[in-house]
Parts: C-alpha cells; structure tokens; sequence
C-alpha cells in the first residue's frame, strides 16, 4: 500500500489504539476506512474481514473492537448480517461525513444550538412527510415503532430504532438535500438519544412517535409538524436537566474536596 505523507502508517495506528479507549478505537477504525476507499482498497458494500482479523490487524482487544462495530452500525457505516459478517455500508457518503459525525459525537457541541437547528427544519420534514409518504415510507414508519417496543433490555437497539423513526420521517419527506443532512445529524446524535433514553421510561418515547406516525398516516401536516416541535422540546427540557444535574454533582464534589485538607488540619489541630 502507498504511504502519503502526513497519513498514520498501521503500526503508529496500532500504537495508538493500544492505549485508546472505545471511542478513540470507533474514530480510528472510521479514518481507516476513509483511507482504505480513497485508496480503492475497499468499495461500496465489500465484506469486511471476521472480527478476529480485524482486532489482530489493529491490535485491540475483540470486546473493544465489537463495541466500535455496533457504533458505526448506529451511524449507517457498516451493516452487520446475523452468521455472514459486517459490510461497509452501499452509501460511502455515510463514511466520508463521520468527521462531521464525531464534532457532535465527541465534541462539546451545545444541546440549546443543536435543538434549534433541528426544530428549525424536523418539523417542516415531518410536514412534508405527511404530505407526500408512500406505502413503503408508512411501512418504515410502523417498523420503527414495532422495533421500538421490542427493546427495553436493549439499549443499543432503542438508539437504532429511535434513528430509523426520524430517518423514515426523512425519507418520507422527499427533500433529498434536507434528507441527507438530517441522516447525517441524526447518527451524531446516537450518544445524545442513548443518554435521554436512561433518563425516561420507553413508553415515553413512543408516547411521541406514535402520534406523530399517525398524524403522518392521516395526511395531517400540520399535526405531524406541531407533534414533532413537541418531541423535541421535551428531549431538549431531559437534556438541559440532566446537563444541571450533573453539572451540580460536579460543584458538590469540587466543594468537597476542597474542605477535606481544611477537616484534615482542623482534626490534626484537636490532637
């Protein structure tokens, strides 16, 4: 293979992957894939070598690498077929944009300027995708609910069928530019779904996407649009509130810890 100058060579790599943690292991294995279909290594729906390989060739632990794996299936890069092996996804822009993926990923983006953009253009989609679905759009829809109902002991499910329900909304809305640039937001935001779905009980996801499949169902726009608002205000309202709370346990325990050596001189003083 040829080298560029400035591109990791497979051992810095692996040197790197040594010491990286799950999410370091997923970004790598990402940049090697844009590397290896740049290079005409890999193309558009080839079959990726068996875990083991993988793992050997990268040098991380299997358990490491599998838990990589169903994060990129999450994001759309790979699909994983039950007895037959993981496959690069058909659509390459899914792994060309994962850059793009991982600021929302890995950075600190703001929950408030991500909510915003969504509620600028989710609900105009869902309106769109009242107006214009198809069967296969509504059969997308109710697989996505069913798929949802299915996966309360399945954390990394839920996440996927959260996904697919907004993606089908997508989909279903006929505005491939807007499609695309919500698909790609959306397996960003796989972290943010995976937290707020810890913080509420299933039924409380559904009590908003099933609505919403209905209004789109009844060709009712302006329903599907407002229901949409509504869902994402109230995942907006569960992630400020969990950002607070953890942001308060933060400053108890700075506190803490700041008057612990003020106890210790006071309790060496006593003696």
């Amino acid at each position: 293979m040829r080298r560029t100058v400035g591109r990791p060579s497979d051992l810095e790599l692996a040197e790197t992957l040594n010491s990286a943690n799950k999410d370091s292991v997923t970004r790598l294995l990402i940049l090697r894939f844009q590397e290896m279909l740049r290079e005409g290594i890999l193309t558009q729906g080839a079959r990726l070598p068996p875990e083991r390989e993988l793992a050997a060739h990268f040098n991380v632990a299997r358990s490491s690498l599998r838990q990589a794996l169903k994060v990129l299936e999450i994001m759309g890069v790979i699909t994983q077929k039950v007895g037959d092996g993981s496959y690069l996804n058909t659509d390459t822009s899914a792994v060309l944009a994962v850059p793009m993926e991982f600021l929302f990923l890995l950075d600190d983006t703001s929950v408030e300027e991500l909510t915003e953009l969504r509620l600028l253009v989710e609900p105009g989609l869902a309106r769109f995708a009242a107006q214009r679905s198809t069967a296969d759009d509504i059969a997308l829809l109710r697989k996505s609910i069913k798929d949802l109902e299915s996966s309360s002991n399945d954390k990394l499910k839920l996440v996927s069928s959260d996904l697919l329900f907004h993606r089908a909304i997508f989909q279903a809305s006929k505005n491939r530019t807007a499609s695309s640039l919500f698909q790609t937001i959306h397996r960003a935001m796989a972290k943010m779904i995976l937290v707020t779905s810890q913080l509420v009980e299933l039924e409380h996801t559904l009590s908003f996407h099933k609505p919403i499949m209905r209004a789109i169902e009844k060709r009712d726009g302006e329903e599907a649009a407002k229901l949409m608002a509504d869902h994402l205000k109230d995942a907006t309202a569960l992630l400020i509130r969990e950002q607070a709370r953890q942001q308060e346990a933060l400053m108890h325990e700075s506190i803490a810890q700041t008057q612990r050596p003020v106890r210790r001189k006071l309790s060496k003083s006593k003696r």
